[in-house]
Parts: C-alpha cells; structure tokens; sequence
C-alpha cells in the first residue's frame, strides 16, 4: 500500500478490498479447516479400521493355538470382507494357510497364498506367499508351475528362492540345477536368511549322476 496516502485514503482502500476480497479469504480458510478436518476425519477412520482388525486377527490367532481350523477360516473370511484393506487380512491369510497345509488341505492353503501373493500391498508379504506356495506346488508335485511361481526377482529374498528352487529340481530328478540352485543359496550375498547347515546337508546328499537324462526336459 502507498506509504504516502493519507491515513483516511489507506482505511477507505482496506474498506473496498474487503469488500472485493473478503469472501475469498473467509472462503479460503473454510476450505482449509474442512480439509483438515477431513484428513482427520480420515485418519481416525484408518486407525480404527486397523485396531478393528487386529482384534479379529487376534481371534485368527487364537484359533491357529487351538488348531481350530475351521473358527480360523470364518475369521479369516470376516477380516477379508470387512477389512482386506489393513495387513492383518494378508497375515491372517499367511496363517490359515499354514493351517491348511498342516490339514492336508494343499489346494485351500495354494488359495490363501495366492490370494496373498497377488493381493497384498506389502512386497515382502507377497515374497514370503510366493515362497510358500511354490512349496506347496512341489508338495503336490506342481514343480513346473512352483518354478514358474518363483520366476520373479527375488531381492532380499534370493537365498531362500535358491534353496526352494534347488528343492524343486530334486523332486524332477534334475541334480545338477538342484545343486545349482543350492550353491547360489549358500553363496548368494542373502545367504544368512537360509539355513545354511540343512542346505549344506541337502547339496551333500544329492547324487553324483543324473537320472533318466531329465536335465534337457527341465532346463
């Protein structure tokens, strides 16, 4: 504002500027406290979605102690209708299917982990199902698919990929790639996250000679 208007002449200006502007400004700062009130809002939603679910994923718990499978299941079912946006749903669904493996219920538990896998927001949650289910595609004897399943960059996750991949070629009879895949498990800069003395054991035990030539079917 001009220093050299008169102070009457500087009242009348803020006068017709306020009446030009003022909406503007009181608009302005309601959009800002709505909005802020919203984030809020929004917030306190989340969190109460999250304290929520881990209510539920403490009875998914409970259930898992119990070998309650079935209670796991409806829990399990509840969490991801009512809230597959939070982590418990994906964790929860990494512990049903350990139930299910231990139930002999392969296909149920190839399920839940895929369910995991491709669904989760959490990366290191969709390495640890892809894991499991490339083992229980090799449990029922999947191993083409349980390779495909592991076809991925693997990252932190390398040394256990290896091992798992070294424990697919045994099951095709293709020692020479299991004990590739159990070399690069022990080698591999991740080499901590394995069990380094079975995976030892392992590349130990396998033969010298290959059996029925199924290295050009498998490689």
């Amino acid at each position: 504002m001009d220093e050299f208007l008169s102070e009457k002449e500087q009242i009348e200006q803020m006068r017709v500027w306020w009446r030009e502007n003022g909406w503007y400004l009181i608009g302005g700062l309601f959009l800002g406290v709505a909005s802020l009130f919203g984030w809020n809002r929004y917030n306190a939603h989340q969190d109460s979605q999250a304290v929520a679910a881990s209510v539920v994923y403490e009875e998914v718990r409970e259930a898992f102690l119990d070998d309650a499978l079935a209670d796991a299941l409806e829990h399990l079912e509840y969490l991801r209708e009512n809230y597959s946006e939070t982590p418990y749903a994906d964790q929860a669904g990494l512990l049903v299917a350990v139930m299910r493996m231990d139930a002999g219920q392969l296909e149920g538990a190839g399920e839940d982990l895929r369910y995991v896998m491709e669904g989760t927001s959490d990366p290191e949650l969709s390495m640890i199902a892809r894991l499991r289910l490339a083992r229980v595609l090799a449990h029922q004897e999947a191993y083409i698919e349980a390779l495909s399943v592991l076809d991925v960059d693997p990252g932190f996750f390398s040394g256990r990929f290896n091992e798992v991949r070294g424990d697919i070629y045994v099951g095709l009879n293709n020692f020479t790639s299991a004990r590739d895949a159990y070399n690069a498990a022990l080698t591999t800069q991740e080499s901590d996250q394995v069990d380094r003395g079975l995976v030892q054991m392992k590349l130990d035990a396998l033969p010298q000679t290959e059996e029925n030539g199924l290295d050009e079917i498998t490689e």
